[in-house]
């Protein structure tokens, strides 16, 4: 693993391909990987492109990527599929519709969620880090749709590009979803469709409604991916909010937060439970004693912590 995680720092796509596959199937080769690759990341800007399936978010990345590459910068692309109940393997095939910008400066791999809650799986930060530590400029993480479970990407990027698409409820569904809380920019994709102006008069009203007054308003932005249209400006918009988050100093914010940190700590202290020995059983153990009303739910967790010394 040292001679791989070696090879990724200069950019070896087999080793990169190798590592996060190591990081998709096993949490301890992951933790290993982190540790000897995050002293050389941090220099990646991290972008998540969210959106209700059918809006075109991966026409839209692959022209986003274009632009990048014209401007010079490499381009890392994670796509999170929702995961096939029958292999446990992505099913929405993003990579086949961005391939043809794969290539010197592009690294494309498609992810399945796995079942994961926050639609994100576990996985999904850490192989980020593998692109920032072979020198990916830019890393967009997309994701599978706008439910409340999708809020999770807002945590582990610095700019969220929200997409939305006229005819589509999309604007109600964004509403109900919240998630015009965490977009940073909108944008009306398939903008060349009736229905556009309303979308975008209704995006427009929402986020009005939902302004405090003190916070930095997301921009929008019309665009119709398929013919390359408005792509160009959705780019400058990610410069201008880069440069904004930089200013302000609420980059530092982005990078990582206690919410993070406590995340990872509880997977891995759920994940010391059920390593041990007869974990799982011990664990039901006390599920089936809460039931009967033996012990009730604090008593017991109190008692599981103290064995693993916590």
């Amino acid at each position: 693993m040292v001679e791989l995680t070696e090879k990724i720092l200069t950019g070896d796509i087999a080793s990169v391909a190798r590592l996060i596959t190591l990081i998709e199937n096993n949490r301890e080769d992951a933790a290993g990987i982190v540790r000897k690759i995050f002293p050389h990341t941090g220099k990646a800007y991290l972008v998540g492109v969210t959106g209700s399936p059918g809006a075109g978010k991966s026409t839209l990345i692959s022209e986003m990527i274009r632009v990048f590459r014209d401007r010079g910068q490499t381009v890392g692309v994670i796509a999170v599929d929702a995961t096939s109940p029958f292999s446990g393997g992505a099913v929405l095939g993003d990579r086949i519709r961005m391939q043809k910008y794969e290539g010197e400066g592009v690294f494309i791999r498609s992810m399945a969620t796995r079942g994961n809650l926050g639609g994100l799986s576990r996985a999904t930060r850490d192989v980020s880090y593998v692109m920032d530590a072979m020198g990916m400029d830019i890393i967009i993480v997309e994701t599978v749709g706008v439910g409340q479970v999708e809020l999770e990407i807002a945590r582990m990027v610095y700019s969220t590009v929200v997409v939305l698409a006229p005819g589509m409820g999309d604007s109600i569904q964004a509403m109900k979803a919240g998630i015009m809380e965490i977009g940073d920019i909108f944008v009306v994709n398939k903008a060349d469709r009736e229905g556009a102006d309303d979308t975008l008069r209704d995006i427009r009203g929402m986020l009005r409604y939902g302004s405090d007054g003190g916070n930095r308003r997301p921009e929008i932005y019309k665009a119709t991916a398929t013919k390359g249209e408005g792509i160009t400006e959705l780019v400058d918009g990610l410069e201008r909010h880069r440069k904004y988050l930089n200013e302000t100093n609420l980059i530092r914010k982005k990078i990582y937060d206690k919410e993070q940190l406590l995340d990872l700590i509880k997977e891995r202290v759920e994940k010391r439970i059920f390593d041990n020995r007869g974990g799982e059983e011990y664990f039901e153990k006390y599920v089936e004693r809460i039931v009967m009303r033996e012990i009730d739910p604090y008593t017991a967790s109190d008692i599981i912590l103290e064995k693993m010394g916590l």
